[in-house]
């Protein structure tokens, strides 16, 4: 007989880069590579720094792209990404939810670039079904009850994905270049959080606003940080050190990336 069990996946929190990315042979090797070494997932569910909503919402399958980007080449407004219907998966994640957390399904958003620029790298046959959720609240301990609730998912071949960036302070940034200098608050920020991630230090990760080097230059906005506590909710321990899989910057922004079991 054979055996249909489905592989207990792990969870990663991903930063997603601009559609650039998309023509970064050294960040996208390393983003495909990734995924090859990963089980075959049955679906993902990601959560992206660019849909901040409450209560929690959910994409609808088979909608239209969003285009949530300004000023890049006319090429990356005509991308697509059309992957098989997550409406299970959907079914699925609204049942998991108490009565607390209502679940809105969306019935015309599709995936936004926090979410397909770093999916068509890593599935660029298109061929697993995706379902993106909103990110509810910036409340590290919520997001993490958060994740806890998504858990039992990796059991069932789902790939959970936060998306964002482990520093996002563009409003500081001097040079727009793939190889710009790394600006002070950027690196001490990203090494902070790699020392904190490494020691699986949640308390001081979650506490980011006043133990952080760099803040708030690192993220005068917190949404690029914040999916990485859905991550470490749907940890089977957050309390155990993460994989750090991929490092280096990107533009001067950290792109440090991170998988948990």
């Amino acid at each position: 007989m054979t055996d249909t069990t489905p592989d207990t996946m792990p969870a990663l929190y991903i930063g997603h880069g601009a559609p650039p990315l998309l023509d970064d042979p050294t960040w996208s090797g390393q983003l495909a590579a990734w995924a090859q070494d990963l089980p075959r997932p049955r679906a993902v569910l990601i959560v992206s720094a660019h849909w901040e909503s409450a209560p929690v919402s959910l994409s609808a399958s088979g909608a239209p792209l969003v285009y949530d980007f300004g000023g890049f080449a006319p090429k990356y407004y005509q991308m697509t990404y059309e992957t098989p219907d997550a409406s299970d998966l959907a079914r699925r994640v609204a049942a998991m939810m108490p009565s607390t957390e209502p679940v809105h399904q969306h019935a015309s958003r599709g995936l936004d670039h926090g979410a397909w620029v770093p999916l068509r790298i890593m599935y660029p046959e298109a061929d697993v079904p995706v379902l993106q959720m909103s990110l509810p609240t910036d409340d590290p301990e919520r997001l993490m009850r958060l994740g806890e609730r998504l858990r039992p998912l990796r059991d069932e071949g789902v790939l959970i994905v936060g998306s964002g960036f482990l520093t996002h302070g563009l409003p500081f940034l001097t040079e727009w270049r793939i190889d710009a200098a790394v600006p002070g608050w950027s690196r001490d920020f990203d090494l902070w959080a790699a020392d904190a991630i490494a020691r699986g230090d949640v308390d001081t990760l979650a506490d980011f606003k006043a133990k952080a080097p760099g803040m708030p230059y690192a993220h005068p906005t917190v949404e690029h940080y914040t999916p990485l506590f859905v991550t470490l909710g749907a940890a089977t321990s957050a309390d155990r050190p993460a994989t750090q899989v991929i490092d280096g910057y990107w533009m001067g922004l950290s792109k440090r990336s991170l998988q948990v079991a």
